[in-house]
């Protein structure tokens, strides 16, 4: 028998391949459904079930192109919902035979209502591993707020007290021994403190994780839950109904995102479609010559997250600059998370756009001690700090502005566009996209910190607050 967990860093998604005597099963797919095909291609096997966890809202499921490649059924847990799709909506406890392997289907509602587990028991007849989707994760447990933003009646209180019965009724109860596979791990925003394990045994996280702590009362159970829980990203409800509806094929998405276009056409798409344009270079590339008004978003940190973070329309018109070689990773990792329209890159990068005479836009980034040099011969010099709130409040520059990437929008009011403003991160990456993004609405005194809080903190050039242990990790 093998299962094998397929996990993405940047969405923090574990994916399984599970199978047995010839026969295989994939749990929770990634949009780019092909590597599940080769695997079994490869090793002979054929795929017979699709589990799904749940309805997913942090990215698109590969189910629907799956099933069509494969022929294998798409299986949910209890759910009245209607999909664009055919399913097969199993039963609480219902049986899939997998080769000499067994798979049982666990009803534990709470994150959503559809929400299952998949408990496997090996060839020998033993319960080995469940695969708890975004019901328990290690160190944590799944949020229920999600699905309120779908169906408006389902609160994240009534959520939050399913979700105690599932865990207390349905999991706790299985062997210590069993291995638990999580849907998510740390960096994920669909739980508030997960670990950077992606697995571990049922038996120690009974003794380790807040909400299965034995003597909890429901109400202690819901209290701990919500707190620390802060609004999800804008594009959780989409996913969701894209996981629900159904999608474009993969293969059409690519197709559409992976057109160069020259410098003269590239400049014609932006004029005439509304596209925005996303700089996926490293922020200190970016930093030295970019197309006006483009958003500095790398490709390397958690881009797809902070797409759907900043971008509201899942139907925005995209196109990119970045490394050519790259351009097919950037699109999949866009479709991840429902932004499928992309409609080309620029041919040749930035290169390019200057070769062809086109205006050329800069920010100013310097390093940690060239900030300390300034701040020491200016002391009322404004300071702003774009990490998540969770962040700052544990430690940062004292009088520095909060201002939260994630929550821009909210953010941008805090600044004058006419004063200049000193904008750090903790490493640098989401203070280019701050700074981007505001420079394109007209904020053009922003000066970049290279390096990040982690470089000011090591400079030892400026006052911290105390180090305070954070309660979440949104």
């Amino acid at each position: 028998m093998k299962v094998e967990q397929m996990y993405t860093g940047c969405l923090a998604h574990g994916a399984y391949y599970i199978e047995s005597n010839g026969e295989a099963a994939i749990i929770d797919p990634l949009r780019e459904v092909q590597q599940y095909v080769d695997m079994a291609e490869e090793r002979g096997a054929k795929i017979k079930y699709i589990f799904e966890t749940h309805f997913h809202a942090d990215f698109v499921s590969g189910h629907v192109d799956l099933a069509k490649l494969t022929g294998a059924p798409i299986v949910y847990g209890p759910t009245q919902m209607e999909t664009g799709f055919e399913t097969f909506v199993a039963k609480d406890g219902e049986k899939f035979k997998l080769g000499n392997a067994e798979i049982t289907l666990i009803h534990t509602p709470g994150h959503t209502m559809e929400s299952s587990c998949y408990l496997l028991t090996n060839e020998e007849g033993k319960e080995e591993a469940i695969f708890t989707g975004d019901t328990l994760f290690i160190g944590d447990v799944g949020r229920p707020d999600l699905a309120q933003h779908v169906v408006a009646d389902l609160t994240q209180e009534k959520l939050a007290s399913h979700l105690f019965d599932s865990l207390r009724n349905k999991l706790m109860p299985l062997n210590d021994d069993i291995i638990v596979y999580p849907g998510h791990g740390a960096g994920s925003a669909c739980g508030k403190n997960m670990s950077k394990e992606t697995s571990d045994t049922l038996g120690n996280q009974k003794k380790t994780n807040y909400a299965l702590r034995p003597d909890m009362t429901r109400e202690e159970f819901v209290k701990e839950l919500l707190t620390g829980l802060t609004t999800p990203p804008s594009y959780f409800p989409k996913n969701v109904l894209m996981n629900i509806q159904g999608y474009d094929s993969i293969d059409n998405v690519m197709s559409r995102g992976i057109q160069p276009l020259s410098a003269r056409e590239f400049q014609v798409a932006m004029e005439e479609t509304g596209a925005i344009v996303i700089d996926t270079r490293h922020a200190q590339n970016f930093s030295e010559g970019f197309i006006p008004n483009s958003y500095s978003i790398g490709i390397d940190g958690s881009f797809a997250v902070w797409v759907g973070t900043l971008i509201t329309d899942i139907e925005q018109k995209i196109l990119l600059v970045g490394d050519e070689e790259r351009i097919p990773e950037v699109v999949t990792r866009l479709a991840r998370v429902g932004y499928d329209h992309a409609i080309g890159f620029l041919k040749g990068g930035i290169e390019a756009w200057k070769e062809a005479g086109n205006e050329v836009d800069t920010v100013e980034s310097i390093s940690a001690a060239e900030f300390a040099a300034r701040e020491e011969a200016d002391k009322s010099i404004k300071i702003v700090d774009v990490r998540k709130t969770s962040e700052y409040d544990s430690e940062h520059i004292v009088n520095a502005i909060s201002a939260p990437l994630d929550y821009i929008n909210d953010s941008m009011t805090k600044l004058d566009k006419d004063e200049t403003y000193y904008v750090h991160c903790a490493g640098g990456y989401r203070s280019m996209i701050f700074t981007s993004m505001l420079r394109a609405k007209g904020y053009k005194n922003l000066i970049d910190v290279d390096g990040g809080f982690n470089a000011i903190k090591d400079s030892g050039k400026f006052e911290v607050t105390a180090y305070v242990c954070p309660t979440t990790l949104l």
